[in-house]
């Protein structure tokens, strides 16, 4: 079952793509900053939807859906087939778009496989657990925010890799004490 959510997290990150450009059309024709919170909250909710929506589908109704844990834990599976396809698109983008040196678009992989990648996991480990408390809207909620805010991070700090990385930090310890709780629940 996490092989069938991971793969079903990889394939709509596909889907993710196409909503994507329509929503960036949007959001220049309304001339908003391609940069601003506005953009990074808009699109950061068009993954983490879908990424919720390709466990949701695969699992609703699956056997091996039956404990509150069980909901981050798919959450995640999805979130990181959703991660892998994005960050080869990403770094195929990178090494084709010419603009980077060959040193430049290493970094960039880099990062994208350690931040993007730890992003996805922990955002998606969030809707986890409220979807695990029946709260799935609110988990969202959240779950934008934290990618927005990563996103804006990462521009914001351009050189300055310690902040986002805190942020990260931090939040990987609350989706660790919400796995903790949830485990609990099962005892």
């Amino acid at each position: 079952m996490i092989l069938k959510v991971f793969l079903a997290g990889a394939v709509i990150s596909s889907i993710v793509l196409l909503f994507q450009i329509f929503a960036k059309d949007i959001l220049d024709y309304f001339k908003f900053y391609e940069n601003g919170l506005v953009s990074f909250f808009s699109l950061a909710s068009i993954e983490e939807i879908f990424k919720f929506l390709a466990a949701y589908l695969v699992v609703r109704k699956s056997k091996f859906f039956d404990e509150p844990v069980d909901a981050m834990i798919y959450m995640i599976a999805a979130a990181l087939g959703f991660a892998a396809i994005e960050n080869v698109l990403v770094n195929f983008g990178a090494v084709f778009s010419n603009n980077m040196e060959i040193k430049g678009v290493i970094a960039a992989m880099t990062l994208r496989f350690v931040g993007a990648t730890l992003l996805h996991a922990l955002s998606s480990g969030v809707v986890g657990y409220f979807w695990a408390n029946r709260k799935i809207i609110i988990g969202l909620i959240f779950a934008t925010l934290l990618h927005a805010f990563f996103n804006y991070f990462i521009i914001l700090f351009d050189r300055v890799l310690l902040y986002p990385t805190l942020f990260l930090i931090i939040i990987a310890m609350f989706v660790f004490w919400d796995f903790e709780k949830l485990k609990r629940i099962i005892k």
